[in-house]
């Protein structure tokens, strides 16, 4: 049996595999986010990271697994003493923008053409670089005494194994530290100085085996191989066969995730390019900053369920009787990078009822991730094959609308189990099993003619709904 374990934002996810792809368990933990201050999101890594890994594995774990994959939220910053103890809670992804300032001075100090030449993404909230700095300016009896840096899935594999490892997808997260044309860390800018930085591996090697005193502790076989593993929504991407260049994945969640497979580098100041999770792979990715969240709002405004707001929305009709939204209720990520964006609903009128708002917050997604998916294929991507996946794949409405915005057809697999799924193929590969048949595509959301026609002129004007009214939000944040 091969294992694999996720850490995510607000749950930790793992599943137990057969080597034919069968899903024999799974187990879901839940955990808080700490968010001390406006714009800090932090989690403990011993009281979530590690004690959700030890829960699940003790829930799902047999004598005959063979070999464990992980993976988590990220880019993180967890600094550590040399023995691997947390000194501080874990600084997370993107959601944290506490480094503002930091963006800016190693904008000015390096340059920010430089950057993105070498490290293949801009300065974003979601670099490692900006949020180090942070740490020696903010916390500098922290930052003295870190030896090492470490990320949800990285740290669990040194507590199994006692390796001090990081893939290259998620270095090629840390910029400005790791140069996406060389596949290694950038010596000559001193972005984190007196910090060892980890070896360097694909996601899918080996880093090490489990310890007789990580056995122990969690009960896993010991000496069985644990893979490097990577971010989450890259996991993701495997767990559904997206690994051939021209594969996209869209991610249906709280937020819209979109990572394309390219077989040479790539870069846009809109975008983030990325080593990819397996040798001779790169990516572009894309991330929203809310999708799922906006219809989970409705939901708790309205007080309607999930199946009555879709019934609703699917009578509104394309272009929900004339209502239009921007969906940037906490801002915007790709390919704005606007964090003052807000959320922005036109047309209302008095017959405008809950289910014409869910179905153009629906909309809205939609028109965003071909926003997206367009900023892609002007840096070089060809998104040639999509593959849904998440919790918004269920019940057909929001696939088929975005099918109808782009045009374009949407294979959705048998397993929607998430990134544990892929974490549990990394292991799988890792000692020599075929995974090529382990999710197969179930089904295809195809495009309807005349919906698509219609979106094309409610597409125009949700691009000239951000540019007229960007300076109205801008000013009421």
């Amino acid at each position: 049996m091969f294992l694999g374990i996720d850490i995510g934002t607000s749950s930790s996810k793992g599943v137990l595999v057969a080597p034919d792809g069968t899903v024999v368990a799974t187990a879901v933990r839940e955990h808080p986010t700490a968010t001390p201050r406006p714009g800090w999101f932090e989690h403990d890594a011993l009281d979530v990271w590690w004690a959700d890994f030890v829960a699940i594995v003790a829930e799902l774990a047999r004598p005959d697994v063979a070999a464990v994959g992980v993976s988590g939220i990220g880019p993180c910053v967890l600094p550590c003493a040399e023995d691997g103890t947390p000194l501080r809670p874990a600084i997370l992804y993107g959601v944290d923008t506490r480094a503002t300032a930091e963006i800016a001075a190693q904008n000015a100090r390096y340059g920010a053409g430089a950057i993105m030449e070498r490290c293949g993404s801009p300065l974003t909230s979601q670099a490692v670089g900006p949020k180090l700095e942070w740490l020696r300016e903010h916390e500098p009896e922290v930052w003295a005494g870190t030896r090492r840096l470490f990320m949800a899935h990285s740290w669990l594999v040194h507590r199994l194994t006692g390796a001090y490892v990081l893939d290259h997808h998620s270095a090629s997260q840390c910029t400005p530290l790791y140069d996406t044309r060389t596949h290694e860390w950038i010596t000559d800018w001193d972005v984190a100085p007196g910090l060892e930085l980890p070896e360097l591996a694909w996601s899918g090697d080996v880093a090490g085996t489990v310890t007789r005193a990580a056995s122990e502790l969690t009960g896993l076989p010991a000496g069985i191989p644990v893979v490097a593993g990577t971010i989450d929504a890259w996991a993701e991407a495997l767990s559904v066969g997206v690994g051939s260049p021209g594969d996209v994945m869209l991610m249906y969640g709280t937020t819209m995730f979109i990572v394309e497979v390219l077989a040479e580098r790539a870069t846009s100041p809109k975008l983030w390019g990325t080593a990819g999770v397996a040798p001779g792979t790169y990516n572009l990715a894309a991330g929203m900053a809310t999708s799922g969240a906006i219809t989970a709002w409705l939901r708790d405004l309205t007080g309607a369920s999930f199946g009555d707001l879709t019934t609703e929305a699917a009578a509104a009709g394309v272009g929900a009787e004339g209502l239009l939204m921007l969906p940037y209720f906490a801002g915007e990520r790709t390919p704005l990078f606007d964090p003052d964006a807000r959320g922005t609903v036109i047309g209302l009128t008095l017959r405008h009822g809950r289910g014409h708002l869910y179905r153009a917050a629906l909309e809205a997604t939609a028109f965003g991730v071909r926003h997206n998916l367009e900023a892609m294929r002007e840096a070089g991507g060809k998104g040639g094959r999509l593959v849904a996946v998440g919790g918004g794949t269920r019940g057909g409405l929001w696939t088929r609308i975005v099918s109808d915005v782009l045009r374009q057809e949407q294979e959705l697999p048998a397993h929607t189990v998430g990134a544990a799924f892929g974490d549990a193929k990394l292991a799988a590969g890792a000692v020599g099993v075929s995974c090529a048949g382990w999710n197969p595509v179930t089904s295809v959301v195809r495009p309807d003619p005349e919906a698509a026609e219609e979106y094309e002129r409610l597409y125009r004007l949700y691009r000239e709904l951000y540019q007229a009214t960007s300076h109205i939000a801008h000013a009421l944040a």
